[in-house]
């Protein structure tokens, strides 16, 4: 196959509808609009929220107080089965979890929670543990070091 040969699948690229071009084409004359008023008018779309020049009610509620959610800590999250790829006696720290796709930024701290079960006995280095996570990786004669 060559590019010269690429076609779209039927349907992909439907035909606009063109409007007021007669009687005949069933959109003549004002074009399916109907007859005056705000949206027969070019322009007519109103942007979201508005409410017929009523104040909108976004801008009736007061915007006053703090929010704590801004500075809230937002951890990537490592669940302890997903630690059993990782060899016996490994040192897990956040470059690792990073190389294994296993958490996406290495800016976001990491937080090791305890779903699964854990097989391996490792030496985790992360932000934060669940108590649950870190009992299990004890257990198991591992290691949890927290960075802070």
């Amino acid at each position: 196959m060559t590019l010269s040969e690429l076609r779209n699948t039927p349907g992909a690229r439907k035909r606009s509808r063109r409007v007021g071009r007669g009687p005949g084409s069933g959109r003549g004359k004002t074009s399916g609009k109907g007859h005056k008023g705000q949206r027969a008018r070019s322009g007519g779309a109103k942007s979201r929220g508005f409410e017929g020049g009523q104040m909108p009610f976004y801008r009736r509620l007061p915007k006053k107080g703090f929010n704590r959610a801004r500075f809230r800590t937002v951890y990537s999250i490592v669940n302890l089965k997903s630690l059993n790829g990782f060899p016996e006696g490994t040192r897990i720290t956040p470059q690792h979890l990073k190389e294994r796709r296993l958490v996406g930024s290495r800016r976001t701290p990491v937080k090791i929670l305890g779903d699964g079960e854990l097989t391996v006995r490792v030496n985790v280095v992360a932000h934060a543990f669940s108590q649950k996570a870190k009992e299990a990786i004890q257990r198991l004669g591992g290691t949890c070091e927290m960075i802070v």
